[in-house]
């Protein structure tokens, strides 16, 4: 099992809800506390949902305390699955 994962190897891995076993996407951006320097939140493309190089598309936030594991191929969070943001949020920093 991998201890350390680079920002660049979380992009290739899937985050799925082990609440619900939904796909929620692949990792796209990451909130950080610039006070602190923790990363706070995975910011994650919504699976299937447009998005590309105008747009942001949908996006999921998932607070880095409700990511349980992250394994070789994929990232296990558990949290209560809304509908994922429409709107372009701030970026700190772009993965």
């Amino acid at each position: 099992m991998m201890r350390n994962c680079r920002i660049a190897d979380l992009r290739a891995k899937e985050v799925i809800n082990i609440r619900d076993g939904l796909r929620l996407g692949f990792p796209v951006d990451i909130e950080m506390d610039r006070e602190t320097g923790r990363v706070v939140a995975l910011v994650v493309m919504a699976s299937g949902r447009p998005g590309g190089l105008f747009g942001r598309g949908h996006e999921y936030v998932v607070p880095w305390e409700k990511i349980r594991r992250i394994g070789d191929d994929l990232v296990m969070v558990d949290q209560e699955t809304t509908e994922p943001m429409p709107q372009p949020r701030q970026k700190w920093l772009n993965l």
